[in-house]
C-alpha cells in the first residue's frame, strides 16, 4: 500500500512519526475489532487492535531469537535470558519498586502473564483489566463510543506497556535473582524428564545433524547453565547480558496491543513507550546452509525405550521450508491424504488388519531454511510386529499420489473449509490473540493477511505440491520405533534426559522393499488403499437469523420436562455463527454402582468411538465433532459444530450406540489399549495426579485408577454385549441445544434420542445423588501415597481447607477474594523468593457440593517440609491480612468482579457454563451476578473473620486435608560452584547493606569476623540471623528488643537473598534435624488416613445438590392439548 492512501500518522511523544503500514485487515465475518499496522522509527513493528467490547486488554512482544541462537556450550541460554529478563529494570529500580512490582501490577488488574522459548522465537505476553472500575459499573459497561478518554495514568494497560517496555529497554539482570531464576529453569527442566513427549524430542534432536541448530538441548539445567561455565571460569550474568545484547534489537521485535482504547490512542502509548528500544539492524535468524538431517542420519532407525507403555512408530522426511508459501500451502495437502482416516486411507487399512490405533501427517516447521514432514502411527501388539509392512504400506500411499497429477478437487475441498472457518472464527482470549498474533508478525505474510495468512488456501499451486512430494521418498527419511519390549536392547543412552535408545543404519534388504513400494503400481498395493470420496459433510447452508435484544439472556429454557426428559434450549442471542452444541445426559446409576460397572462403560464407550471413526472423519474435517463419556450420573454424549448436518451426525452416533457389534478382534485391541492407559497414568507427572486423590478422598462414591486396572483384565467381549443393552434400557435424559438452532430443532433432536433407545422410565428415587464429604471442624488429614515412577523425583502436596457447601452464596464470595488476595503473594513467596518448585498454584476449589482452598505444590522437596511451608505463608498472611490498607482491599474486591464479570468470548464457552450449571443440579445460571452481590458487601473484618476460622493454621476450628505424594527417587543435589570464602564476603556485605539501610551503620570489615567459624553453605536464615545478632549486641551496643525486631525481619530478606550467593537457605534449614524442624501451627494433631474406606465412614455427608429455583420457573413448554 502506497504512503498516499494512508492517514495522517499521530504522535504524542518526541520520537519520530510511526509509519502506518496499514489499517485494513482481513478479518472473519463477525470481528468487530478494528486494526492498524505501524512501524516505529526504531523499527519495532507493531499491532494495534481496537476492541470496543473487551473487557481484559493485553500485550504480547514476540522477539526473533530462541534456542537455536544458543551457544554450544551454554544450552538453555535463550531460555534463561526469558526468565532472568523480568528481573528488574533501570525505571523499575526508580519508579516501580521492587523486582515483583509487574506481576503486582497484574494482579491488582486480574492480570496475569507468561512467556516461553521456542526454536527463533522467545515470545512474553501478559493480559489484565481493560478498566480500572468494576465491570458491573455503569462507567464500566459504558461501550467505547459512548465513554469519555480516561487519563492514561487511569489506564490499567497504560501501566503494564509502561512496566513492560522497560524490560526490553534496560533490563538489569539483577545478580541477587540469577541463582534463583536458574533454579526455576532447573526445576522446570526436572519437572519433564519423565515426559516422554520430551524425552523422544530430544532424542531426535539429539542425534541429528551437529552442525544445525536443531541438535541444542534448549531448556537448560543449573549444571550447564552456572556449575559448568562457573568451573570454566565465565561470569554467568555477563554471558546474559551479551546474549540479549547480542540478539535482542528493536527490528526483531513484533508487538502486539490489545485495548478498548482507540487506534489513535493505542499507537500514541506505543510509540512513547517503545521507541527507546534500540535497534541494532540485526538480520532475521535464518539457518540454511546445513540440513538438520545430514546423510549420516537419513536412513536410520532409531529403537527407544519409553517411560510409558506406549507403541509408536514415527517418520521424519527433511521438507521444504513453507513460509513464502502461504497462499497455497502445500503441506496441507499431505496432511489431508496421508492423514486421512476414511475409507481408502492408510489408517484404515492398517486398522483394518489390527495394526494401528491412530495415525497423524503433517509439516513440522523448524526455522527459516528447515522443516520436517512427520508421520506417526499408535501401534497395537501386532502392528508393532508387523511396523516394517506399515512403512511399506505407507511408501505404496505415496506412490498412488504421485501417480497422478495433483488433484485440484482436494485443494478446493481443503479450501472451502479453510475459508469457512476463518469467515466464522469467533474470538478468543486477549492474551491468546496477542501472543499467537506477535508470533505470526514473524513470518513474511503481507501486513493485511496477518489474521487469515496461515488459515485461508488462495489458490491451487501443483507446482509447490509436487515439489514437496519430491522430499516423500524411502532414500529421505529417519524412523523412530517406540516400545517397552521391541527390540529388547537399547544400549545408549541420551544426554540430556537418559533416554534409552538403539541406533543403527536401516538394513539394506528393508531399505529396497522401501524402494520398490515406493515405486508400485496399482496392481502391487492394497487394493484398499485409495484416494478419499468427496466431503458429503462440508455445511452448505449459513444462515443465521440475527435477532436484536437488549441483553443476551443467561439463562437457557426448560422447553420440555416430563418423567422421561428433560430439554434445555437457547437460540444463540450472542455470538451469531452458524453453529451449535448439543450436550445429552443419559441419567443412570449403573455406570458408578461398581469400579467394575465404570470400567465396563469406558470400554463400551471406546468402542463406540472406534466404530464411528471412518464415518465420522469426513464430519470432522467439516468442523463437526462428537463425543461420548461418562461421568458419576451417567453417559454424556456431544456434539458440536456447524448445525448444518448436526442431525445427521447425532443419529448416526445414537444408533451406533444403540446397535454396537462388539467384534472381538477390536475388543482385544481396545481392552489393551485402555489397561495400558490406565497403567500410564501412574507415570504422569505427580500435579496431574494428586487432584483425582483429593476428590476421590472426599468424594462419598467414586473410583481411581488403582481400582479400574484392578477390573480391567476379567472383563470379557461377552460382558460388554450383555452390559450395555442394560446401560440403556432404563434411563433418564437431560438435553441442552444451544446456537443456531430453534426450538423445534431441540424438540426434535430430543425425540430422536428417545426413539433411539425406547428406554423405560428411571423415578428420580433411583438418580445418583450428589454429594460430598464434610470434614469436621478442627480436622487436620494427611494422606500420604508413594508415587509408582521409580526414576521420577518430584513430590507433590496438595493442600486443602473445606469452608463449606458450595450453595452458601456469602461463603463462597469470600473464598473467592481470599483466593483473589493469596493468588500473587503465594506464588511470589513458594515459588519466586523460596523456589520450592516450578509447579505452585493456589486458590479456591469446589468438589462436588464442598468448597475450599488449596495450594499445589511439585518440588523435589519433602511433603512435610512443604506442608510446613506453606503454612508459614497461610499465618503470614493472617498479618497481611489485617494490615492491608483499605485502597487495596478495595482494588481486589475490583479485580475479582471484573474477573467474574468477564465476557463470554465464543459459543462453546456459553454452552460449557450452561451444561456445567445444568450437570451440577443447581441450574445456578445466574451464579456469576449473585457472586458479585455477594463480594460487593464484603468489608475487611468479614474477611479476617473468615481467614482466621477457615485458613489461618492456628485456627482451632479450621478442616484441613493435605494429600502428599511421595517421589521413590532421590534427586542429584544442586551443588554450586561459589567457594566459601566468596560466599562468605557476598553474605557480609549483603548484610551490611541491608542494616545501613535500616539506619544501623553497620561495618563490613567489623561483622566478617564474626562468620568465621560459620559453614555458610549450610547455614539457615535463623543461624545467619543469630550470628549477626551477636555482632549487633556486642560491637554496636543495640538494645536487645530492637535487635530482634531488626533480625526477625532479617530472617525473612535472607529466605529471598541467600540463593543469589549459591547458598539453598530452605535446603539448608529441611536438611537440619528433626528437632529443629519447625513444628506444624496447627493445634490439632496430625491424623494419617492409612484406611480410605474406614476414613470416610467415619465422615458425614453434605446434602445433595439442590436446585437455587424450583424448576418451573425455567419452564417455557408448549401448550398443552
Amino acid at each position: 500500500m502506497s504512503m498516499s492512501n494512508m492517514a495522517e500518522p499521530l504522535s504524542n511523544s518526541r520520537a519520530a512519526p510511526a509509519e502506518r503500514l496499514t489499517d485494513h485487515m482481513e478479518r472473519p465475518l463477525l470481528d468487530n475489532r478494528t486494526y492498524r499496522v505501524i512501524l516505529l522509527e526504531n523499527k519495532l513493528e507493531a499491532l494495534l487492535i481496537h476492541d470496543p467490547d473487551t473487557d481484559k486488554a493485553s500485550a504480547a512482544m514476540d522477539v526473533n531469537v530462541g534456542s537455536f541462537s544458543d551457544e554450544e556450550d551454554l544450552p538453555g541460554m535463550a531460555h534463561a535470558v526469558e526468565h532472568l529478563l523480568f528481573m528488574g529494570t533501570k525505571k523499575a529500580s526508580r519508579g516501580f519498586p521492587g523486582e515483583n512490582d509487574y506481576n503486582s501490577y497484574l494482579t491488582k488488574y486480574s492480570g496475569r502473564s507468561n512467556a516461553f522459548t521456542a526454536a527463533t522465537s522467545t515470545n512474553y505476553y501478559f493480559e489484565l483489566s481493560a478498566s480500572s472500575t468494576p465491570s458491573n459499573s455503569k462507567a464500566s459497561s459504558l461501550s467505547s463510543k459512548e465513554s469519555l478518554p480516561i487519563p492514561k495514568s487511569q489506564a490499567p494497560l497504560y501501566g503494564a506497556l509502561d512496566r513492560f517496555a522497560q524490560f526490553f529497554i534496560s533490563p538489569l539482570f539483577l545478580e541477587e535473582t540469577l541463582d534463583r531464576e536458574l533454579k526455576a529453569v532447573d526445576s522446570e527442566n526436572k519437572k519433564n524428564l519423565q515426559s516422554d513427549t520430551w524425552r523422544f524430542h530430544q532424542l531426535n534432536k539429539s542425534l541429528s545433524n551437529k552442525k544445525h541448530p536443531f541438535h541444542h538441548f534448549s531448556t537448560g539445567n543449573y549444571q550447564v547453565l552456572h556449575d559448568d561455565p562457573i568451573g570454566r571460569g565465565v561470569k554467568i550474568r555477563d554471558k546474559f547480558m551479551e546474549f540479549h545484547s547480542k540478539h535482542y534489537s528493536a527490528n526483531r521485535m513484533k508487538l502486539v496491543v490489545l485495548g478498548r482504547e482507540g487506534l489513535d490512542e493505542l499507537e500514541s502509548w506505543v510509540q512513547e513507550l517503545f521507541s527507546e528500544v534500540h535497534n541494532k539492524d540485526l538480520p532475521q535468524n535464518r539457518w540454511d546452509d546445513a540440513p538438520p538431517l545430514s546423510t549420516d542420519e537419513l536412513g536410520t532407525q532409531i529403537f527407544a525405550k519409553p517411560v510409558m507403555d506406549s507403541r509408536m512408530l514415527d517418520l521424519y522426511f527433511p521438507y521444504q521450508d513453507e513460509e513464502d508459501l502461504y497462499e497455497s500451502q502445500p503441506g496441507r495437502y499431505f496432511s489431508h491424504l496421508i492423514g486421512h482416516e476414511g475409507p481408502g486411507s492408510i489408517l484404515a487399512y492398517i486398522k483394518s488388519k489390527g495394526w494401528a490405533n491412530g495415525l497423524g501427517a503433517g509439516p513440522m516447521p523448524l526455522c527459516p531454511g528447515s522443516a520436517f514432514f512427520t508421520i506417526s502411527v499408535r501401534l497395537t501388539e501386532d502392528g508393532l510386529k508387523n511396523y516394517k509392512e506399515i512403512v511399506k504400506v505407507i511408501f505404496q500411499y505415496i506412490a498412488m499420489i504421485q501417480e497422478t497429477p495433483p488433484q485440484e478437487w482436494v485443494v478446493d475441498e481443503i479450501k472451502k473449509m479453510s475459508e469457512v472457518e476463518f469467515r466464522f472464527k469467533q474470538k478468543s482470549p486477549a492474551d491468546r490473540t496477542t501472543s499467537g498474533l506477535s508470533g505470526v508478525m514473524q513470518k513474511p505474510l503481507p501486513r493485511e493477511w496477518l489474521l487469515s495468512g496461515q488459515s485461508l488456501i488462495r489458490k491451487f499451486n501443483p507446482e509447490a505440491i509436487s515439489n514437496g512430494l519430491s522430499y516423500l521418498r524411502p532414500d529421505n527419511f529417519r524412523m523412530t520405533i517406540v516400545s517397552q519390549e521391541f527390540p529388547g536392547d537399547w544400549p545408549e543412552r541420551e544426554k540430556w534426559y537418559g533416554t534409552e535408545y538403539k541406533y543403527e543404519k536401516i538394513p539394506k534388504t528393508f531399505r529396497d522393499e522401501l524402494t520398490k513400494a515406493g515405486r508400485a503400481s496399482a496392481a502391487e498395493r492394497p487394493a484398499e488403499l485409495h484416494m478419499p470420496h468427496k466431503n458429503e459433510f462440508i455445511p452448505s447452508r449459513f444462515d443465521v437469523e440475527k435477532r436484536e435484544t437488549a441483553e443476551p439472556s443467561v439463562t437457557p429454557l426448560l422447553v420440555r420436562n416430563d418423567e422421561n426428559v428433560r430439554t434445555w434450549f437457547k437460540k444463540d442471542d450472542r455470538f451469531w455463527v452458524p453453529k451449535a452444541n448439543v450436550h445429552v445426559t443419559l441419567r443412570t446409576p449403573l455406570v458408578s454402582m461398581s469400579a467394575l460397572t465404570a470400567t465396563m462403560t469406558h470400554i463400551y464407550c471406546e468402542l463406540v468411538q472406534d466404530a464411528l471413526s471412518e464415518y465420522s472423519y469426513d464430519a470432522e474435517i467439516a468442523g463437526l465433532g462428537y463425543s461420548i463419556g461418562t461421568h458419576a450420573a451417567g453417559l454424556e454424549v456431544s456434539v458440536d459444530g456447524y448445525n448444518d448436518k448436526m442431525p445427521v451426525l447425532l443419529e448416526k452416533v445414537l444408533v451406533s450406540m444403540r446397535d454396537l457389534e462388539v467384534k472381538q478382534d477390536r475388543f482385544d485391541i481396545i481392552k489393551e489399549r485402555l489397561l495400558r492407559g490406565f497403567r500410564n497414568w501412574n507415570f504422569q507427572q505427580p500435579y496431574y495426579q494428586v487432584g483425582t486423590y483429593s476428590r476421590w478422598l472426599v468424594s462419598e462414591k467414586g473410583y481411581i485408577n488403582d481400582q479400574y486396572l484392578a477390573e480391567i483384565p476379567s472383563v470379557t467381549a461377552d460382558d460388554i454385549r450383555a452390559f450395555f443393552p442394560q446401560l440403556l434400557r432404563q434411563i433418564h435424559i437431560e438435553v441442552l441445544v444451544h446456537g443456531n438452532l430453534y426450538r423445534e430443532d431441540a424438540l426434535k433432536m430430543t425425540d430422536l434420542v428417545e426413539k433411539t433407545f425406547k428406554p423405560r422410565r428411571l423415578p428420580p428415587s433411583q438418580w445418583p445423588i450428589r454429594r460430598a464429604l464434610m470434614l469436621p471442624e478442627g480436622s487436620n488429614f494427611r494422606y500420604p501415597r508413594t508415587l509408582k515412577d521409580p526414576a521420577n523425583v518430584n513430590n507433590c502436596i496438595e493442600y486443602m481447607c473445606f469452608v463449606g457447601v458450595n450453595q452458601d452464596r456469602s461463603l463462597r464470595a469470600k473464598l473467592l477474594l481470599i483466593s483473589q488476595m493469596t493468588d500473587e503473594p503465594c506464588f511470589d513467596q513458594l515459588r519466586s523468593k523460596e523456589q520450592l518448585g516450578y509447579v505452585v498454584w493456589s486458590g479456591a476449589v469446589v468438589m462436588t457440593t464442598v468448597a475450599g482452598y488449596r495450594v499445589l505444590i511439585q518440588s523435589e522437596k519433602t511433603p512435610e517440609y512443604l506442608e510446613n511451608r506453606i503454612e508459614d505463608f497461610l499465618e503470614k498472611f493472617s498479618t497481611t491480612l489485617k494490615e492491608m490498607k483499605d485502597h487495596e482491599f478495595e482494588a481486589h474486591k475490583v479485580s475479582l468482579i471484573n474477573k467474574r464479570m468477564e465476557k463470554l468470548k465464543n459459543l462453546g464457552q456459553e454452552s460449557n457454563r450452561f451444561w456445567s450449571h445444568i450437570s451440577t443440579e443447581v441450574f445456578d445460571f445466574e451464579q456469576v451476578d449473585r457472586d458479585v452481590e455477594h463480594i460487593e458487601v464484603l468489608t475487611k473484618d468479614d474477611m479476617i473473620a473468615f481467614y482466621d476460622t477457615f485458613l489461618k493454621p492456628s485456627s482451632p476450628h479450621r478442616a484441613k486435608a493435605a494429600i502428599h505424594l511421595l517421589a521413590q527417587a532421590t534427586p542429584q543435589p544442586t551443588s554450586s560452584s561459589t567457594d566459601s570464602d566468596s560466599q562468605k564476603q557476598k553474605l557480609v556485605d549483603l548484610l551490611a547493606r541491608f542494616l545501613t539501610a535500616r539506619g544501623i551503620p553497620a561495618d563490613a570489615s567489623n561483622l566478617a569476623p564474626y562468620f568465621k567459624d560459620v559453614n555458610v553453605a549450610t547455614a539457615d536464615p535463623q543461624a545467619v540471623a543469630n550470628t549477626t545478632a551477636r555482632y549487633l549486641l556486642n560491637d554496636l551496643q543495640i538494645a536487645e528488643d530492637e535487635v530482634a525486631a531488626v533480625m526477625e525481619e532479617g530472617k525473612a530478606a535472607l529466605a529471598t537473598v541467600l540463593p543469589s550467593i549459591g547458598i539453598d537457605a530452605h535446603a539448608a534449614s529441611e536438611g537440619s534435624s528433626a528437632a529443629s524442624q519447625p513444628a506444624s501451627l496447627s493445634p490439632n494433631e496430625v491424623v494419617v488416613v492409612t484406611d480410605v474406606h474406614a476414613f470416610k465412614a467415619s465422615m458425614a455427608v453434605s446434602a445433595g445438590a439442590r436446585p437455587v429455583k424450583d424448576l418451573s420457573e425455567f419452564e417455557e413448554l408448549e401448550p398443552k392439548l
